[in-house]
């Protein structure tokens, strides 16, 4: 005997069951009331859902589509009559993901022609999607997302880098992603099964920091009761990233100095010399030729770790890479918070665009988290961002300045398309919801060049 739910799985009437199971593509089936009456298998593995969960819910439940609430395919498809075919949508799986997704839908009726609910299908775009970043530059390597022409010489150049056992130096602003640089460079490393440890070299003080990084033995130091094995011992057969090396003090950089050039060191108060078998890679926000020349700053040390240099550029130098950087992170709260955020709507990625980030990608983060507080699911909008991006961006978006015709809103709305996509004209026309050479005609018309 099967239960209440297998029975309202299946579709009255339906012997195809086996064979809609066996298709790609992903079909649901909605009774007048929106609740769904069938889910077939693929449908099940593109929203993480199972149908014996789904099925009694409502469609809008199940999908989380960034159309659901204003646009419903399935709602203008019962309407009008008319279907809908090969729409593409995003919508958030069970493990807060954006998906991309084609949509099609139809309506059902029964023997007498009446009107019975509704049928979509939708297929799953996840790959078309990443060969289409793929032929648009994008680039993606853990964490660390971009477009940008300023990235891509890092992004060619780090295999090679991390394959060589060479000492490496990460330099940028605070908030850029060098600890995340680290990272990957570590990943990509023949060291990538050994441990990765990260040390601030500014978090600690002088007579701290040596103790920290190569151990004491006991009766070293006053507190020193027992033998303890620093962080290049914990890093063994791994990477020790030094974060803030500039800000070593002279005393310590001899010390490092010779771990860099004989691979060994001496725990404090012990005479026993331990190998070196870790990757060293530094980072710094500090400039490291100016303290050369003051002197606060070993020169034979700064040879030593700057045999690769690295420059993450800051994040109002790469503002293309804000829409990336952005959808990476509602995805990633949307995992760690079970939320179900579609997106960032037009008027809040103007706000998000239009800030200068002093804090860089570190900031960017911490507006979308903050976002993410106070927004429940659907768009984040300008509202829910902070309010110095909010402001700022009210202050200097053309459409908060009042008063505005409706043909000085559009002009507005095409040039900002044209600048986030870098005059790709399909894409902007994609987003702007009209056809290419409509948008053609309107930049003709009011004299944008492309």
């Amino acid at each position: 005997m099967r239960d209440g739910n297998s029975e309202r799985n299946q579709l009255p009437g339906r012997p195809y069951d086996a064979i809609l199971d066996s298709i790609a593509d992903g079909v649901f089936t909605v009774s007048a009331d929106w609740e769904i009456t069938y889910l077939n298998r693929a449908g099940e593995n593109i929203t993480g859902v199972p149908r014996d969960e789904a099925v009694g819910r409502r469609c809008s439940e199940v999908l989380r589509a960034s159309v659901c609430e204003e646009n419903c395919p399935l709602r203008e498809t019962i309407e009008t009559g008319r279907p809908v075919v090969n729409r593409t949508v995003y919508i958030v799986n069970a493990d807060g993901e954006r998906v991309p997704v084609s949509i099609s839908s139809a309506v059902l009726r029964d023997e007498e022609g009446n009107f019975a609910g509704g049928v979509e299908t939708f297929r799953d775009l996840s790959l078309v999607e990443e060969l289409r970043r793929e032929l648009e530059g994008r680039r993606e390597l853990g964490d660390i997302v971009s477009r940008s022409g300023k990235m891509e010489r890092i992004f060619e150049i780090l295999p090679r880098v991390a394959e060589s056992e060479s000492t490496v130096c990460v330099r940028g602003e605070s908030g850029t992603g060098k600890e995340l640089l680290a990272r990957a460079i570590h990943s990509l490393s023949p060291r990538s099964e050994g441990p990765f440890v990260a040390v601030s070299c500014a978090a600690l003080p002088e007579n701290l920091l040596e103790s920290e990084l190569f151990g004491h033995v006991a009766g070293a130091f006053t507190d020193a009761r027992s033998d303890r094995a620093g962080r290049f011992e914990a890093a063994r057969g791994g990477t020790i990233f030094l974060d803030e090396i500039g800000d070593v003090p002279p005393s310590l950089q001899v010390r490092l100095l010779r771990v860099l050039q004989e691979f060994s060191y001496e725990p404090l108060g012990s005479n026993e010399t331990v190998d070196a078998d870790v990757r060293v890679v530094t980072a710094t926000n500090r400039d490291l030729d100016e303290l050369v020349e003051e002197g606060t700053f070993r020169r034979d040390l700064y040879y030593r770790i700057n045999v690769v240099s690295l420059t993450l550029p800051p994040l109002r130098e790469r503002k293309e890479d804000i829409p990336l950087l952005v959808d990476h992170f509602i995805n990633r709260f949307n995992r760690r918070r079970a939320a179900s955020v579609e997106g960032v709507s037009d008027a809040a990625m103007a706000a998000l665009e239009a800030h200068g980030y002093p804090g860089n990608v570190r900031e960017l983060e911490n507006a979308v988290e903050h976002a993410f507080v106070l927004c429940r699911g659907g768009l984040i909008e300008p509202e829910h961002l902070p309010a110095s991006i909010a402001e700022k961006a009210r202050g200097a978006a053309p459409l908060a300045s009042a008063p505005a015709t409706l043909e000085e809103m559009e002009k507005a709305l095409i040039s900002r398309a044209l600048r986030r996509h870098e005059g790709n004209k399909t894409k902007a026309a994609e987003q702007l919801g009209i056809h290419k050479s409509t948008l053609y005609r309107k930049l003709d018309r009011y004299g944008i060049s492309g």
